[in-house]
């Protein structure tokens, strides 16, 4: 699929648009996953508006990076990544990265993650588990399963790390 994009750096007044996409995106992909009762909620939509703004002025996140994919005047995907919560010596993590489904397919999920997450650099991330499809995007770019998993919000996740050695190939094995 060949569609004009754009990918530009997330900007405060995109907080509203970036909500509807994650929201939007949330429930194309974990409907089945996570409960109806949280993917319907009325408040989802202002709660994600508020976590966004906060992403997007808040000093304490001046370390992430955040970025918009655009098409025709409108969002379609979105982007963040910031330094690891989870593993000293992995410099990133990817925090979020959702594309409309209608998108799949059209190098915007790739220039999403590459705006936020320097290819030749070591990263990690926590995906649904199922979600073959996404799992697949990642392992493409370099990421592979770890072994950790967690549940939040009642979604099963698994982290996968991209660790670069000198060739630029993934480890097998964390550091």
């Amino acid at each position: 699929m060949v569609i004009d994009y754009a990918i530009r750096p997330a900007e405060p007044a995109d907080a509203h648009e970036m909500a509807k996409v994650h929201v939007g995106t949330w429930r194309e992909t974990y409907r089945g996953l996570m409960s109806d009762a949280k993917l319907d909620d009325p408040g989802l939509l202002n709660w994600r508006e508020k976590f966004w703004s906060a992403a997007l002025t808040d000093p304490r996140f001046d370390q992430n990076v955040a970025a918009v994919a655009s098409h025709e005047g409108s969002l379609i995907g979105i982007a963040m990544s910031g330094p690891s919560l989870d593993v000293p010596g992995v410099p990133k993590q990817l925090y979020v990265l959702y594309t409309y489904s209608a998108f799949h397919g059209s190098g915007v999920g790739t220039a999403l993650l590459d705006a936020v997450i320097d290819r030749s650099s070591p990263a990690l991330l926590w995906v649904a588990d199922p979600n073959p499809r996404a799992q697949a995007f990642y392992r493409k770019h370099g990421f592979l399963t770890e072994g950790k998993v967690k549940v939040e919000d009642g979604v099963r996740e698994i982290r996968m790390v991209r660790v670069i050695d000198g060739a630029d190939t993934p480890k097998e094995s964390f550091p």
